[in-house]
Parts: structure tokens; sequence; C-alpha cells
């Protein structure tokens, strides 16, 4: 589709005179609160992207590297010495935490020698909600700041939408002061009126695709934490109770 003759050499001119700058701050009133909440939500939004992907990296790398560790050892308390250097993996945190309640359970069965069966018992569902909750706390670690990219996700559109709206209303308005429809008169309203949604697709795309990528990735993450937890309590019912 080509535009006419006269139409084309009225819309090149004002192309080549487009400011970014002055399409970005150069507006007024709702429109210029729209550009900036949806910058702010830009910036936001790619740091939280940078800063979770740092942070689940980081788990996945350490928790692989405690797993390889805690296999190839035979002793708990080499393994416990071990996780001090890995803060930043769920799996150690988990062990720490089921590590430590079974130094309890362990004291507080020492002065009844092997103990009662229901107390064993009892040790070993200690022991359970100990990685339980650890797994838990862990996983909400790691699914801070996703909330916020999913509500970027969702709202950003509608906040560009908004502004889009408003800025058509406008250029509608600039036409019935001027009396007259002509490209002057209503391209700039409506280029600053484009310029919401543009920003509202540049937060809201990097959002819904990093919130599902984390979220792949933190489920595969919490599916080894769990199977984590079933092979450090089958070794604790082998070897101490």
């Amino acid at each position: 589709m080509t535009l006419p003759p006269a139409l084309s050499a009225s819309i090149v001119p004002l192309l080549a005179e487009i400011d970014v700058y002055k399409l970005l701050f150069g507006s007024k009133g709702i429109i210029l609160v729209v550009v900036l909440l949806l910058i702010a939500l830009v910036i936001l939004s790619f740091f939280v992207i940078f800063y979770k992907l740092i942070h689940i990296s980081q788990a996945q790398a350490q928790s692989i590297s405690f797993l390889d560790r805690f296999w190839e050892s035979k002793r708990l308390d080499d393994i416990y010495r071990v996780t001090d250097k890995l803060k930043y993996s769920p799996i150690a945190a988990m062990f720490r935490a089921g590590y430590v309640e079974l130094s309890k359970v362990k004291k507080k069965d020492e002065p009844s020698a092997a103990g009662t069966m229901h107390d064993k018992m009892d040790g070993l569902e200690n022991i359970e909600r100990a990685l339980q909750r650890a797994r838990v706390s862990e996983m909400t670690k790691l699914e801070n700041l996703l909330p916020f990219l999913a509500t970027v996700a969702g709202a950003a559109p509608f906040i560009g939408l908004f502004g889009t709206v408003w800025g058509i209303m406008d250029a509608f308005l600039n036409i019935a002061a001027a009396g007259q429809a002509d490209l002057a008169t209503v391209s700039q309203p409506i280029a600053e009126a484009l310029v919401t949604t543009a920003l509202a697709l540049a937060s809201a795309i990097p959002a819904v695709v990093a919130f599902n990528y984390f979220n792949r990735r933190l489920k595969v993450l919490g599916a080894e934490m769990s199977t984590f937890a079933n092979d450090y309590l089958n070794i604790v019912k082998r070897h101490f109770f």
C-alpha cells in the first residue's frame, strides 16, 4: 500500500523532525504523569530482572555444588561445615535446618539410650517439619519480587492504553479548537499518546517473559528441593532411627 504523494510529502518532514526527548517529556498533565510512571516501571522491571537472574543463578549453581559434596561425603558434620560457604543455596539451607534438628533429637535421646519407638517417630517428624519449614522459607526468598513482574506485565498495557486514549482525546480537542483537521494540529498529541503505548510494551513484554522464565527455573529448583528432603529423611532413617 502506497500513500498519496501529497500525504507522503506532509508526513515525511514530520517524521524527520521527531524528537524522542520532546515526545517523552514535552507532554503535559495526565500524559506526562503516565509517561513518567511507565518510565519508572521500565527501569524497575529491568532492575528486578537482572537481580533475580543473578539470585536464581547463584542458588542453582551453589545447590549443584552442595549436592555433589553431599553425595561424595560420608559424614554429615563435614557437609554441615561446607554449607557456610554456600549461603545462596536453598538446598544447603534445608540441610542445615535438618542437621540442627537431628542434633537436637540425638541429644534428647541420649539419656534414655535407644529411646522408645514413639520418641523416634516424634524425632523423625520434627526433622521432616524442619526440612519443610526451610523449604517454604527458601522458596519464599526465591519468589521475592516475582509478583512485581506479574503486576507490571498485567497493569502496564492498561496504563499505556489509558495514556493513549487520553492523548487521542486531546488531539480531538485540538481539532475542535483549531476548527480544522490537518497533521500539524493532531500530530504532536497523537505522537505523545502513542509513546505511552510503546513504553507500556517496553515494560510489559520483558516482565511477562522474565516472569515465566523464572517460574520455570523455580519449579525445577523446587522439585530438586523436594527430592533432597526425601533423600535426607531416608538417610536419617537408615543411620539414626
